[in-house]
């Protein structure tokens, strides 16, 4: 058997492949609840094959939205809308996971295909976001409002609550986001938290939120829900976030009660410079769990199945999350499993074809 076609065990949970729908944001939903569309496209990238099936970036609270059209998961309606699509995923024999975001400064922005760039003005249904400081992400973005101890402390709450909703929506694995930019990831980077209390200054103070909100994350799902934190490695800027950092982070993350730590890279600044290429991303996975002595996964232009399974045997990671390839083919996985020799099982309605 192949490495990308081998289950993986992470505490109750078993993933029959490693191979992993990446969040992907949609803007498609209507006050944070998801619809129709969610359910198709997640959907049907299980019925495609792949093992977890990630929802996009799901806001914990309503200022922690990138965009007014974003999930969300701050309420008992949020429950009752996610139930479903969970519940479908998990019928074609994938898990469904659900990443917990809180955007930060980067909140109350339009959508990438809108016409309008920047900020989204409070009559067209914007808010003043908040972040790790009172500066802007860039020129055109809202100012957002420095959280004061107080309101990170109800960052926390918010995280765990939508966590514990997660879990009664029929979720069974939560990824925690702290990369890309986002509020956590704009407290640990030394490019944007230029703070001079307990959450400021040092590394160890740098990373106290993202620690400390996945240890709430995990207390609210319990022992049995595998828990994820998605990081940026790197911020690709002198002076930034580096890899060794993400090292240190990846431990206190793991003994927080994190499972696996989701290696990305960048976002926090529009001025870095990012080598974007085939597997970018892959030596960043591959430093972390071979320093922090953590599973990984690995993002980022993984689009041929040779490739997907060297990432896995060489010990870059121990799962593979494909997005922009599993929007151009849902059924990738079916199609790698061919390429690689091994036995292909659509769902009995689409037999036919393979």
């Amino acid at each position: 058997m192949t490495m990308l076609f081998s289950p993986l065990t992470l505490r109750s949970v078993t993933l029959p492949n490693r191979i992993v729908v990446s969040p992907m944001c949609q803007y498609s939903a209507v006050d944070g609840l998801p619809d129709e569309w969610h359910l198709v496209h997640l959907g049907s990238r299980a019925v495609g094959g792949a093992g977890l099936v990630f929802t996009e970036a799901t806001a914990v609270e309503p200022r922690g939205r990138i965009s007014p059209q974003d999930t969300g998961l701050w309420s008992d309606a949020h429950v009752e809308a996610w139930r479903p699509i969970a519940e479908f995923v998990r019928s074609q024999g994938a898990v469904p996971g659900i990443q917990l975001g809180h955007a930060g400064f980067k909140g109350s922005t339009h959508r990438p295909f809108d016409e309008r760039r920047g900020g989204v003005p409070d009559e067209a249904g914007g808010w003043t976001p908040v972040g790790a400081g009172a500066e802007p992400f860039a020129p055109d973005y809202r100012t957002p409002e420095p959280l004061d101890e107080a309101g990170i402390r109800r960052i926390v709450e918010d995280f765990a609550s939508a966590a514990a909703r997660a879990v009664d929506a029929g979720f069974q694995v939560v990824e925690v986001h702290a990369g890309h930019g986002y509020l956590l990831h704009q407290f640990y980077s030394p490019l944007v938290n230029h703070r001079t209390d307990r959450y400021g200054g040092d590394l160890a103070n740098r990373i106290r939120l993202a620690v400390e909100v996945t240890g709430a994350v995990r207390a609210a799902v319990g022992e049995q829900v595998p828990v994820f934190v998605r990081i940026s490695a790197t911020d690709w800027m002198d002076g930034g976030w580096t890899v060794e950092d993400s090292a240190v982070l990846a431990r206190g993350l793991a003994a927080a009660g994190a499972d696996l730590i989701d290696v990305s890279s960048g976002g926090v600044v529009p001025s870095a410079t990012i080598p974007v290429g085939p597997g970018y991303q892959l030596p960043l996975a591959g430093t972390v769990r071979r320093k922090a002595d953590v599973p990984t996964g690995a993002v980022g232009l993984i689009t041929d199945a040779r490739q997907a399974e060297q990432a896995l045997t060489d010990g870059s990671a121990d799962l593979v999350l494909l997005g922009r390839e599993l929007l151009r083919d849902p059924y990738w996985p079916l199609h790698a499993a061919a390429q690689l020799g091994e036995a292909v099982r659509p769902p009995a309605q689409y037999a036919r074809a393979f």
